[in-house]
């Protein structure tokens, strides 16, 4: 799976390139910020048309983790749709990909910020999830042993090209990546993320393969923050 496994707490976790986490002990397949619907929640509220092609996209890529690794249980960790209505514009074909992965298997919707979870469609619906000593929640707190989504967090390898969305910890927190297709981000540098961590902090970059590099505190002054999709 050209995939990064690590240890976290007392368990043994799987960083997939996809930006997905995999807990093998649990048979659980945790993704973050699906944002669903993010293409029509743009042009309702702004009138501009993008290609509304990420649905199927990010639905395409959580269908081949899922037949990858078999789940139990999928945890979805926080604004799986980009809006309330989002939930409501899915088509046809989205609804029934969806209820598809869903047969058979436990699926629990986190609340995120975007979306208190798409009450009309199956699974459970949760604020946050506990299992084995570590907490899952959408938005990071001061929990210890704690996975969080919500910062869409992205990073670069000095000199090695453009930024690539990333799992962020350190011996207390995971921050997982946006899934979603149509996801920005925020670099690892930013202050807003440094300061979530103590001591050394890695990324672990998506994309064909799963790296694993330390995070380098940043040269240049952060900027200001653009993330899209993830207002707090």
């Amino acid at each position: 799976m050209n995939a990064h496994s690590f240890t976290f707490g007392e368990h043994r976790l799987t960083a997939l390139p996809s930006g997905a986490l995999w807990w093998a002990d649990r048979q659980l397949l945790c993704v973050s910020d699906l944002h669903l619907g993010k293409s029509d929640r743009i042009a309702r509220r702004s009138g501009v048309m993008l290609p509304p092609y990420e649905t199927q996209e990010t639905l395409a890529k959580l269908s081949h983790d899922i037949a990858v690794t078999d789940p139990k249980t999928v945890l979805c960790l926080g604004d799986s749709f980009d809006d309330l209505m989002a939930a409501d514009s899915l088509s046809d074909a989205d609804d029934t990909t969806l209820t598809s992965l869903q047969a058979g298997r436990q699926w629990l919707w986190l609340e995120g910020n975007h979306d208190p979870g798409p009450l009309a469609l199956g699974g459970t619906h949760l604020s946050i999830h506990q299992d084995g000593g570590l907490t899952f929640r959408h938005i990071a707190s001061d929990t210890q042993l704690e996975i969080s989504g919500h910062y869409h967090p992205k990073y670069a390898i000095p000199g090695a090209g453009n930024a690539r969305p990333c799992f962020l910890t350190d011996a207390k927190r995971l921050i997982l990546p946006a899934y979603g297709a149509y996801t920005g981000g925020l670099r690892a540098t930013d202050p807003v993320l440094t300061r979530l961590f103590s001591g050394s902090v890695i990324a672990i970059l998506t994309g064909h393969r799963a790296i694993c590099v330390p995070v380098k505190p940043s040269a240049h002054p952060a900027r200001p923050n653009r993330l899209r999709g993830s207002r707090p």
